[in-house]
């Protein structure tokens, strides 16, 4: 897919796509975590840096990352994330009112 035919990540799910991202990942720096959801979406949802580092910070300061400075294999210097306990309760939370909504969302796209 080219990159101009990707979509911008629907509102409200980013966090949960980083949660999910480092749930399943464990640990990651931000352009890693930004090319984890976007290859882990077959290239269809793009994130934008100025929307990833605003939410890293929000997530940082709820609790639900921990993040640590460290060294790419490039040698560069960058801040690896890893999901903590809170982060966890609050991507199964997360999950299930997703999916909740996207159901509902479902039922009146359908025909009946």
């Amino acid at each position: 897919m080219s990159p101009d035919a990707r979509e911008e990540i629907l509102p409200g799910t980013l966090d949960m796509l980083i949660l999910k991202t480092l749930a399943a990942r464990h640990e990651l720096h931000g352009f890693g975590i930004a090319e984890a959801i976007e290859t882990g979406s077959g290239d269809v949802l793009r994130v934008e840096e100025g929307s990833l580092y605003p939410a890293l910070q929000r997530l940082l300061i709820k609790g639900w990352l921990r993040g640590e400075w460290g060294k790419t294999a490039e040698n560069r210097r960058a801040r690896y994330y890893r999901l903590t306990a809170a982060g966890r309760k609050q991507l199964e939370a997360e999950v299930a009112s997703y999916r909740r909504v996207s159901l509902a969302i479902e039922r009146i796209l359908s025909p009946a």
